[in-house]
């Protein structure tokens, strides 16, 4: 076994002659299966028994042709980080990953959480007295949502411009911070206006810790319920309403988060070190193990640094990428099917004659099932690299259980109504749009078109679940079930044959291409991110 190459230079160059690489690690012989999976679902994969053995997976850094077309930018944050002739081991590779979970992946998690705490208290609200307190109805209620899904589509692409310009390490601690104080400013809610007013992975490690990034929304969930369950006692204090103080209390911990988010976000790997982080949190050696690590698994995060803004060429670009169309199809109609149980679970329950305490605790139940449900189909999803069917699931999961909410009587048993409920909304949630947009920059703007789909959807609601006399929105109901039959049917399956296609179409091209046609065609090209042919859909 050779020894792992500790050296790097200031500014890595291409190779002008071959290097050994014999030591190098194939792609069929990792281990993307993780150890829950494997004991889970009896996955079984070739072992490296040897800690000691090298980790480093070939890439295309190790092509003496193809090498100089995938080398980072000289202004690349990481650069002098980066070198290709780096090996590491599996010993060393594990102990940093977990060195990354505990510093990046939960960090992370804690601010989406907090981020969340306040988006979801509107509900919480809800089976209090708060629609009453404000003399508004079901209506009203239907339009603030309306109101702060079209703000939020608005708003979606140019923070995110901002963030790739700043630096998501400032941004979105901003936002944070932002958010928490338009939420705890609705303790001084008047009426119906101010109610309007208001509203460092490869890709075979980030599935798992995606998972557990959006886990920790529904663990953020079951804690605010209890939260919830504890201020809504506090009614009547000071003279103000138990869902004023929810606001207050619940903003002020999301900034609070916000603020400490400003000292816990690092810009990058290798710029950790700060003034009251003196000594950084990666040494040198682990630096140059993730740099080299993640750009050999995807050379284009090394096509931008981390604070370079978008050209208005390279956001039309995105925009225009037809490829990414059935994604944004998909975000626009898989959660509409579990969309309005969500936002309006407390008020169902509520009407189901459910008092206010008990309401918020009996939504605790779908979050926790829905963070085994999520963990399992991810793991599923990483067993059989398998994207579009597995996504699915979450369609087939809500089907039945919306057909059997359909088929109640007018006046139903409510334990079995929330039984039902609560099995419609643990559903399973599997996304894939970042596999597939290819470039850094392309990223950026296709994650907001995305969300601005997830968004859209949300505007639907209103349309879909109109107020009903037996409150259980017969109506709504059949539309939905219907909406599931053509994503199960259609979508799922049309997005898998497109994408199928699409890489049959460029592998013919690019696989009948002699070394050199291929050097010249990295060369030349214009094609960016997944416009290239040597570029594969995730599906």
């Amino acid at each position: 076994m050779s020894t792992p190459n500790l050296a790097h230079t200031s500014e890595a160059t291409p190779p002008s002659s071959p290097t050994v690489d014999l030591d190098l690690v194939d792609e069929e012989e990792e281990q993307p299966t993780s150890n829950w999976a494997k004991a889970l679902l009896g996955k079984r994969t070739k072992l490296h028994h040897d800690p000691d053995a090298i980790a480093t997976r070939r890439s295309v850094f190790d092509d003496l042709h193809l090498a100089p077309f995938y080398w980072p930018k000289k202004d690349y944050e990481n650069i002098h980080r980066f070198d290709p002739s780096a090996r590491w081991t599996y010993r060393e590779q594990k102990a940093l990953l977990r060195k990354i979970d505990w510093k990046i992946m939960f960090i992370a998690a804690v601010g989406f959480s907090a981020l969340n705490l306040d988006r979801n208290n509107l509900n919480q609200a809800n089976s209090a007295s708060f629609l009453s307190d404000l003399h508004l109805t079901t209506d009203d209620f239907n339009l603030g949502n309306t109101v702060f899904r079209l703000s939020f589509l608005c708003a979606e692409l140019p923070p995110q411009l901002v963030s790739k310009r700043v630096g998501p390490d400032r941004w979105i601690p901003t936002q944070i911070c932002l958010w928490s104080i338009v939420s705890l400013c609705q303790f001084w809610l008047s009426g119906r206006t101010s109610f309007l007013a208001c509203h460092f992975y490869t890709k075979t490690e980030l599935p798992i810790r995606l998972a557990g990034f959006w886990m920790s929304s529904n663990f953020c969930a079951i804690v605010a319920s209890f939260l919830a369950y504890g201020i809504l006692h506090l009614d009547g204090v000071a003279g103000k309403a138990g869902w004023r103080w929810l606001f207050l209390i619940e903003g002020l911990i999301t900034f609070s988060m916000g603020v400490a988010c400003f000292f816990s976000m690092p810009p990058s790997p290798t710029q950790t070190r700060t003034w009251f982080r003196p000594k950084g949190w990666f040494t040198e050696r682990e630096e140059v193990i993730i740099v080299n690590k993640v750009l050999r698994d995807d050379p284009t995060k090394g096509d931008m640094h981390n604070r370079e803004g978008l050209t208005p060429r390279r956001l039309w670009t995105a925009v225009c990428d037809y490829d990414l169309w059935p994604v944004y199809i998909l975000g626009l109609m898989f959660g509409i099917p579990n969309g309005p149980p969500t936002t309006y679970l407390t008020l169902l329950l509520r009407n189901a004659g459910f008092n206010t305490f008990n309401t918020n605790l009996l939504t605790i139940p779908s979050q926790a099932m829905g963070i085994i449900t999520m963990f399992v189909i991810t793991l599923v999803s990483e067993s059989v690299n398998e994207r579009s069917i597995v996504s699915m699931m979450e369609d087939l999961w809500v089907l039945p259980f919306l057909v059997a909410v359909y088929a109640l009587p007018s006046s139903p048993n409510p334990w079995l109504f929330f039984g039902l409920l609560t099995g419609l909304l643990s559903y399973p949630y599997v996304g894939w749009c970042s596999r597939n947009s290819g470039a850094v920059a392309s990223r950026t703007v296709n994650a907001s078109l995305y969300n601005m789909c997830v968004t859209n959807k949300g505007l639907s609601f209103s349309l879909t679940f109109e107020r009903m006399p037996n409150s259980r929105y017969e109506r709504g109901n059949r539309i939905l079930i219907i909406i599931c039959l053509v994503n199960v049917l259609v979508l799922y399956p049309g997005t898998k044959a497109y994408y199928i296609w699409r890489n049959r179409q460029r592998a013919k091209i690019w696989d009948a291409m002699t070394p050199e046609e291929k050097a010249h065609y990295l060369n030349t090209t214009k094609d960016v991110g997944n416009r290239r042919l040597d570029f594969r859909f995730a599906h």
